[in-house]
């Protein structure tokens, strides 16, 4: 396979695993807004700080509202709508390694946003289960060959880098144990968890409260729920192994899985939460870079 053909692939995956969650951040953040007081000091820009999209919306000056440019705005090359565009596009370039089914649906979810203001829990419900739609005949109807591991690959690398995120953002928020938020410390885990659809699954899994120390090594070690942390290395690893050339891109993945081995929730304070979680997002952005050096770009290599 030509590396700019398995460079689109591994892209797109990226892409719409980005904007199924946003989607969903978007939607569970919106609700957690509506169940906190005013006092809780909360407001759309932590959203923008998930997605790491603070810095450009300072750059940008303000003029769009901190959700106008989360979602839609032209300025933001991270926007929802602008993930769509990339998505499509890089759908559009390999169309003859895709189920044919999957490029109209993709086209049919930038359709269905290009003109529209992008605010409300039923659009994003929408863009959610458009999502759903591609994923579903991409893993039913694409043949599992090299191209569809490209696709695994960046779709993992993204999920695991969301997953982890989320968690930062929580423990980040609670770190200081304010008056103003120890009481719905709670509710807080309860929207992570609707942001990653991991509620049900943690219920049925834990059958716990809703606790940090439970919900976070849920997120971070269950090895069945597919938006794990542990799930997307395993995917990693599997999709590598099936790759030519792929000892490097598993050398990484096992320093990830090594990583997850020594962490141990209950022990963790919110602070070193934080601090664990910005070294294995250093991690993930490593192996993004030897998946880049090994397939996408091998020429830049030495």
């Amino acid at each position: 396979m030509l590396s700019r053909v398995a460079e689109r692939i591994y892209w797109m995956g990226r892409y719409l695993e980005r904007v199924e969650n946003t989607a969903r951040l978007v939607a569970s953040y919106e609700e957690l807004l509506l169940d906190l007081p005013q006092d809780a000091g909360l407001d759309w820009s932590l959203a923008l700080k998930i997605l790491g999209d603070e810095a450009a919306y300072r750059e940008n000056g303000g003029g769009d509202d901190e959700l106008t440019f989360l979602l839609a705005s032209p300025d933001n090359l991270a926007s929802l709508r602008a993930a769509i565009a990339y998505a499509r596009e890089n759908a559009r370039t390999s169309r003859d390694l895709l189920p044919s089914e999957s490029w109209q649906a993709i086209n049919e979810l930038h359709l269905a946003t290009r003109d529209l203001a992008l605010s409300g829990a039923r659009l994003t419900d929408d863009i959610v289960a458009r999502c759903h739609e591609i994923s579903g005949i991409l893993e039913g109807t694409m043949s599992h060959g090299q191209a569809y591991q490209f696709l695994r690959l960046g779709r993992s690398l993204e999920r695991a880098d969301m997953t982890t995120r989320m968690i930062d953002v929580a423990a980040a928020i609670l770190m200081s144990e304010g008056e103003e938020l120890v009481h719905y410390r709670n509710g807080i885990w309860r929207a992570v968890l609707r942001a990653l659809s991991g509620f049900q699954a943690y219920r049925q899994t834990m059958r716990r409260a809703i606790i940090a120390e439970h919900v976070m090594r849920f997120l971070l070690l269950d090895p069945c729920f597919p938006r794990s942390v542990l799930h997307c290395v395993n995917v990693l690893d599997a999709a590598a192994r099936a790759l030519p050339g792929g000892e490097d891109a598993r050398a990484e993945v096992a320093r990830l899985a090594a990583s997850l081995e020594r962490v141990d929730p209950s022990s963790l304070s919110y602070a070193s939460v934080h601090e664990y979680v910005d070294e294995f997002q250093v991690e993930l952005g490593d192996l993004h870079g030897v998946i880049s050096e090994t397939w996408l770009n091998p020429l830049a290599i030495g």
